[in-house]
């Protein structure tokens, strides 16, 4: 096994992430992923062979998972991405396309590729590409996440104030 940890975040979304849950089971038995993986699966109807997972978590077993991975692979839930930035983990995002019936749309692809410009996640467009990004998540270049609760409270006083 290698040194790190991998948690899998999934969401509650009524939509199956399969694509993803059946590559990371590919690649963890033939050995392109060596790290432990323990994965929140929500509504897949997948079950992975090579790792741990569970269907849906409480919020308690989440954030332990948040606390204790070294990497978080989601899809593109700004929620889980900014949990994972909270606690300075490195983020995959491996954003769910409509084309695979993961969502109605794309727009996970434009928030993850939003996240991605502004270097605080890595982005699984090939899930080829996944141990790759995974080796090099240790070397990766990303920024914190810095809220800006000031800026947005007063953009949305003003705001209210003008109505």
């Amino acid at each position: 096994m290698g040194d790190r940890m991998i948690f899998v975040a999934l969401g509650t979304q009524k939509f199956q992430f399969n694509r993803l849950l059946k590559a990371i089971d590919f690649m963890v038995k033939d050995r392109q992923i060596k790290d432990k993986v323990f994965a929140q699966i929500g509504n897949s109807s997948y079950r992975p062979k090579s790792f741990e997972y569970a269907r849906f978590l409480t919020i308690n077993e989440y954030n332990q998972y948040i606390k204790e991975c070294d990497i978080i692979i989601t899809h593109a839930g700004v929620g889980t991405i900014l949990e994972g930035k909270k606690f300075k983990k490195v983020v995959i995002v491996v954003p769910r396309l409509s084309k695979y019936g993961e969502h109605v749309d794309d727009h996970q692809l434009e928030i993850a590729e939003d996240f991605a410009k502004k270097k605080l996640v890595l982005m699984c467009r090939n899930l080829k590409e996944l141990p790759l990004l995974i080796k090099e998540s240790k070397s990766s270049q990303l920024v914190d996440y810095v809220p800006n609760n000031k800026s947005f409270i007063v953009k949305l006083k003003k705001a209210i104030e003008n109505l």
